[in-house]
């Protein structure tokens, strides 16, 4: 991997490794919002939710639009939704019990599970 591609990942995964980064990105999804909106939501100090703002603005993760006194941020619709899918699906396939990743020896386990049972729902 070139230099450069390993720095604009870290970057990119680092500004994403911060779960209030991540609550302020799943929020946006529903539409713009102002700071006051996400903290409230959010039940975080404003202060908080500006720091964390900034990071996601800089990576292209939300836009940020002024509107009188306020400033509402959006989500990068065009990339954020399809890092979403992407999460989902990991998710589902690789984490389905609560979050908790499954092991090497659990995934293969859960395979033969989901085999047999295509065995038995394809017999009838």
């Amino acid at each position: 991997m070139k230099q450069n591609l390993s720095e604009t990942c870290h970057l990119f995964f680092s500004t994403l490794s911060n779960p209030t980064r991540l609550a302020i990105l799943e929020l946006l999804r529903n539409g713009p919002r102002n700071v006051s909106e996400i903290s409230e939501a959010l039940n975080q100090e404003q202060s908080m939710i500006s720091h964390n703002l900034k990071p996601l603005e800089r990576c292209g993760f939300v836009f940020s639009e002024r509107k009188k006194k306020q400033r509402f941020y959006s989500l990068n619709k065009e990339t954020m939704e399809q890092l979403f899918k992407m999460f989902n699906y990991h998710a589902k396939k690789f984490c389905p019990t609560e979050g908790k990743c499954l092991t090497t020896r659990e995934l293969q386990e859960q395979k033969k599970k989901n085999a047999s049972n295509l065995l038995y729902v394809n017999r009838y």
